[in-house]
């Protein structure tokens, strides 16, 4: 199993948005190492979901059900989208600041390549997040 962060900006697609609807497709990556990310995924990889711009902080955990294909908001064959659920929201959301602070996290890919709307995440930074979140 791999595991994985993704980016939304909460007023276009929040968490609660995400949980209510109960599954999406994560479409709209236009950049070539986040799509490269997004065919990298397998179904059952873990996915932390991350509010950017407001909020900034993981908010809860998602679950990869269904691999990549043809994102279909466009016709150009070189974007791709994954199915993702919703698994459980973090008790207490982690924040970009208490992120940046913990030494453990310094190379993670959220703070190294912030621009990046879908990130990697090691195992060992995905059980210190969930620790930090109260899970």
């Amino acid at each position: 199993m791999n595991y994985w962060l993704v980016k939304s900006e909460p007023f276009k697609y929040s968490w609660d948005k995400f949980v209510a609807e109960g599954h999406t497709f994560w479409d709209g990556v236009r950049n070539y190492a986040a799509r490269n990310n997004l065919r990298s995924m397998a179904i059952g990889d873990q996915v932390l979901f991350y509010h950017s711009n407001e909020g900034l902080a993981i908010v809860g955990i998602a679950e990869v059900v269904k691999e990549a294909y043809q994102d279909p908001t466009t016709e150009d064959t070189n974007w791709v989208v994954v199915e993702l659920k919703p698994v459980k929201p973090l008790p207490i959301p982690v924040t970009l600041a208490q992120i940046k602070q913990e030494q453990s996290l310094a190379n993670m890919q959220l703070v190294k390549l912030s621009r990046l709307s879908v990130c990697g995440v090691t195992a060992d930074e995905f059980n210190i997040i969930l620790n930090m979140g109260g899970l």
